[in-house]
């Protein structure tokens, strides 16, 4: 089972064009706010209707522009989770649920049953959407998602509207209704957790274009290019000057690197994650820079600390980032006044 897309649309001042295929399980496509990630559902939803290319889903052509083909919304069996679940406002829960289960009223009532069991939704059966919680709206819009039995199923940011315990809470149920599902899921986050947590692939977008496509844990490890590092969470990112094959200049941090990956030609950019930086114990080491303070953050499991270049003021400030079970009680005073850039965890960047 596979869906493949290869379209392109153009709205105005933006321009969509999207390709890859899934190949079992749930793929993820992470962006930021605005880079076409909805649409790109919306299309293979049959909700909008691409300019140009190629939906196939199973076997089944959904979109052909060359042939004329779009099937209307009703035909494709694709489930859609939208972001605010558009439940109907003026339907129960049953009658949210009922409405997607064909036939009269009697087939309808044993499955719709059996769907509130399985969702943990007994005694809200004759609620409506504005009585029940974030949580409990999402349960619902899953419940009926999955009674209209698609053949794959598209999720739109199904945490966004949900907060702390809740989401935790629901995040776990959804991870086994994935492993449960025997279709495709295609799941939409800006979120790199969120979809480092559902996706064994993935697809990153920028304004629209699909810049990088893979394993996510590889994505991940090495993002390849800059924008990836940075849909990716990476902050520390500097531009560079090639000196060898082995060796760099950060243009923005004001220090020379040595390189455990042979640097190419085509490397315009240097990156490193905040919790691979490593104190250093002095200026012998390899790729030490000496610290400048500029500010601490805490997080309730984590220290954010901000350096710049002790020696070049004009430097761009670094983030470092520890686990507070590493830390006891310090003072800015113990501060390393030295950090590392391990070699082998610098990222080389396009």
């Amino acid at each position: 089972m596979s869906l493949q897309v290869n379209i392109r649309k153009k709205f105005s001042g933006f321009d969509l064009n999207v390709e890859f295929e899934t190949d079992g399980g749930c793929m993820g496509i992470l962006g930021a706010s605005g880079c076409g990630k909805t649409m790109t559902l919306k299309c293979v939803a049959g909700i909008e209707k691409p300019d140009y290319g190629r939906i196939v889903l199973n076997g089944k052509v959904l979109f052909d522009s060359e042939k004329g083909i779009h099937l209307p919304a009703r035909e494709r069996r694709v489930g859609y989770l939208f972001q605010n679940y558009a439940l109907f406002p003026t339907m129960t829960v049953e009658e949210n649920l009922g409405i997607v289960v064909p036939g009269k009223k009697k087939h309808k009532l044993p499955l719709v049953a059996e769907q509130i069991r399985r969702f943990q939704l007994e005694g809200l059966e004759k609620r409506y959407p504005s009585q029940l919680s974030g949580g409990q709206q999402q349960r619902v819009a899953l419940a009926r998602m999955l009674l209209y039995k698609p053949d794959m199923i598209m999720l739109d940011e199904p945490f966004s509207a949900l907060d702390g315990y809740l989401k935790d809470t629901l995040q776990m149920e959804m991870l086994e209704l994935i492993r449960d599902y025997p279709g495709d899921v295609l799941m939409v986050s800006h979120s790199r957790d969120e979809i480092y947590k559902f996706c064994g692939h993935m697809i990153l977008l920028s304004e629209g274009n699909t810049i990088l496509k893979g394993c996510t844990k590889d994505i991940f490890q090495r993002p390849e290019r800059m924008e990836a590092a940075r849909l990716t969470g990476c902050k520390n990112i500097s531009s560079i000057e090639k000196i060898s094959d082995y060796q760099l200049y950060a243009c923005d941090w004001k220090i020379q690197l040595k390189t455990a990956e042979k640097i190419g030609d085509s490397i315009r950019y240097v990156g490193i994650r905040g919790h691979n930086l490593i104190p250093a114990q002095g200026p012998e080491e390899e790729n030490v820079m000496k610290t400048e303070l500029s500010g601490i953050a805490d997080t309730p499991f984590q220290r954010q600390y901000l350096f710049r270049n002790a020696e070049d003021d004009t430097s761009v400030k670094i983030w470092w980032v520890r686990d507070k079970t590493d830390i006891e009680e310090e003072t800015v005073q113990s501060i390393p006044p030295f950090i590392r850039f391990p070699k082998e965890d610098l990222l080389l960047l396009l």
